[in-house]
């Protein structure tokens, strides 16, 4: 399995991945993008900025990169770093399909993505990752399973995921919104074959999200790696956002708030690789501290005051501007 190699990785920050969401297209809902973001995005300085965080990323132990059809040149600016690179063969590279990209490099698209988890769409999806990052991609995930989504009862596209992975790609699957535990759980129910289809499960989960906790871990018990997104949610649990029993506890420790956010996911016995959403290598580094943060059960305690009610949790991500 690809992921065995992360497992098997001795760095501190081996189980820290960087995702380009934020800065693989222009626009995206994360707070604090004017400042996080040069001041014109075009194609070629979001590409430099993505190199940037690359370099930084694989300089400081970082071995898992994770992009999608969906965040613009992501793909494209991975398979540039990956070919002028040819020596890094130690990563592991995620990507997902099922959502388009229409913002047409825009801010103030009317609609950045579509999502459609149709064989049509995988079919083309396929061919489009297959021709950027050919046989360096490692792991294709469904982008953003919720319980009503076709792609948990297609039989025709779960033949296809599985002559994927009989390829040697890991098939896996994202989840969003407030129904995640449930989509987990039943994604732990599909077979092919007579073996579980999927291998792997990205969710969102921080210290104001957690109601998926629970699925995670009988997910990580079914031999399932987990990779946990958002885990700033967005922006909420990092600089001038941060709560302030968030910064309280980030003081005791001498390190960031996002530090600490992210280290409270790390210890969760269930997580194998929570990423980083850095928009800058200064905040990539910050993230990366997070391996060096030792919470004790007081401070724990007082984190787990921040837990949202989920559906509280969604209503105010689905309200973020897109910037």
């Amino acid at each position: 399995m690809p992921f065995s190699r992360l497992a098997a990785a001795t760095t501190p920050t081996c189980h820290i991945g960087l995702g380009l969401a934020a800065v693989g297209r222009p626009g995206y809902i994360n707070l604090g993008r004017d400042q996080d973001l040069p001041p014109v995005r075009s194609v070629d300085a979001l590409r430099t900025r993505t190199h940037e965080l690359l370099d930084a990323a694989y300089a400081q132990g970082v071995r898992y990169f994770d992009v999608a059809r969906s965040y613009g040149r992501s793909e494209e600016f991975l398979a540039d770093w990956l070919l002028a690179r040819p020596d890094i063969t130690d990563v592991v590279v995620g990507s997902k399909w099922g959502y388009t990209y229409t913002a047409a490099w825009r801010t103030d698209a009317e609609a950045h993505e579509v999502k459609d988890h149709s064989v049509a769409t995988y079919d083309r999806q396929r061919a489009e990752t297959a021709q950027l990052l050919g046989d360096r991609l490692d792991l294709y995930q469904i982008h953003s399973v919720t319980p009503d989504s076709p792609a948990l009862e297609d039989k025709e596209l779960h033949a296809r995921l599985a002559e994927l992975a009989a390829e040697g790609v890991t098939v896996g699957l994202s989840t969003s919104g407030p129904a995640q535990a449930e989509a987990i759980r039943a994604a732990l129910e599909i077979e092919a074959g007579g073996e579980p289809l999927f291998r792997t499960v990205q969710a969102t989960y921080n210290a104001l999200e957690t109601s998926a906790g629970p699925a995670l871990a009988e997910a990580h018990e079914a031999g399932l790696t987990v990779i946990v997104k958002e885990g700033m949610a967005n922006g909420r649990l990092a600089g001038p956002h941060a709560p302030a029993v968030l910064n309280a506890v980030a003081e005791e420790t001498g390190l960031g708030p996002d530090a600490v956010a992210l280290a409270l996911i790390l210890q969760q016995p269930w997580a194998g690789v929570v990423l980083s959403g850095a928009a800058t290598t200064n905040q990539l580094a910050s993230n990366l501290h997070a391996a060096a943060v030792d919470l004790d059960a007081d401070q724990t305690a007082r984190l787990g005051d921040l837990v949202e009610d989920r559906e509280t949790y969604w209503q105010h991500r689905a309200r973020l501007p897109w910037s």
